[in-house]
């Protein structure tokens, strides 16, 4: 049994990853912006983290480090497509490049460094339960902060004032202009949001999850992010769920591997983006699915004067 309870551990680490990038992406698609620059911006959270605990010593500063340098990437995009309304995908796009190849030359120094030894978490008692506790009782705080904070944004989207202007801004930008709220300001608010949540999850990469720094280490998983927000119809819940999913698959090679099962590496390294592509390809199948989740506005510029 403790295979699978270290399967069920691992598969709750990686979804972390997952749901946090991915909650954030959610946050500035409500609003009707789509930031394609994940995966660039969880790079370069991910050296800010690194070395911000290599300097430190402290993981908190860490996680800060990597949510500013998120949060000023995405600042940055959305003074581009919300003022200058440049094109939302190809400025994303550029912002996913610089921040690949940004992170890998501030990151040169970084390879060979060590940060200190990370204290193991576990819930007192909880943590001692057969099974369980290793499966569910023994991950860092974030892990379990980031449900909580899923649980919160459903709360906030849809049961308070604020989440339903936010919400509008992404449906009708022209009306909530209308009704005088700040449609630009809301934007950028929720892409900057959106950039710092990116960058707690690179942050927790190099931090927590594999605590070094290699070039290109996040491997893909802004693009997994951005996939799950469309995969989840837009739903903090659903989000959470397909981000457990994802990290299962991710970490299954892991575990074939690890009981003997005879398949090729490169096969199982496969698994995370093949599962990516065939759950799109289904969910594409009801394109009057996703028009009814699908916030009207998304990826649209928004012009106050018009």
């Amino acid at each position: 049994m403790e295979p699978y309870a270290l399967l069920i551990a691992a598969t709750l680490n990686a979804g972390t990853v997952l749901a946090i990038a991915s909650l954030g992406l959610l946050i500035n698609e409500k609003a009707g912006i789509v930031n394609l620059g994940a995966e660039g911006m969880m790079l370069c959270a991910a050296i800010a983290g690194f070395a911000a605990v290599v300097h430190t010593g402290s993981d908190t500063l860490g996680f800060a480090a990597g949510m500013l340098a998120g949060a000023a990437m995405a600042a940055v995009f959305g003074a581009l497509v919300i003022w200058l309304n440049t094109n939302q995908y190809a400025t994303g796009l550029a912002l996913s490049l610089f921040g690949t190849g940004f992170s890998a030359f501030a990151g040169v120094r970084y390879v060979q460094e060590k940060i200190p030894e990370r204290p193991s978490f576990a819930i007192p008692g909880l943590s001692d339960l057969p099974f369980f506790g290793s499966a569910l009782f023994k991950h860092h705080p974030l892990v379990y902060l980031t449900v909580l904070f899923a649980g919160a944004l459903v709360w906030w989207l849809y049961r308070t004032r604020s989440g339903l202007v936010l919400r509008s801004v992404g449906e009708r930008p022209e009306s909530a202009h209308a009704l005088g709220y700040p449609v630009r300001w809301i934007r950028l608010g929720a892409v900057v949001a959106g950039g710092a949540l990116c960058g707690l999850a690179g942050a927790y990469i190099s931090i927590i999850y594999t605590p070094l720094w290699v070039e290109g280490m996040v491997a893909g998983k802004g693009w997994i992010a951005l996939a799950l927000t469309t995969f989840a119809t837009w739903r903090p819940g659903r989000v959470l769920l397909g981000a457990y999913l994802f990290g299962g698959v991710t970490m299954l090679q892991f575990h074939l591997q690890g009981i003997g099962v005879d398949v090729p590496s490169q096969f199982l390294s496969m698994l995370p983006y093949v599962a990516t592509i065939v759950v799109l390809a289904l969910i594409s199948r009801n394109p009057a699915w996703i028009r009814i989740n699908m916030p009207a506005s998304i990826g649209k510029p928004f012009y106050p004067g018009s």
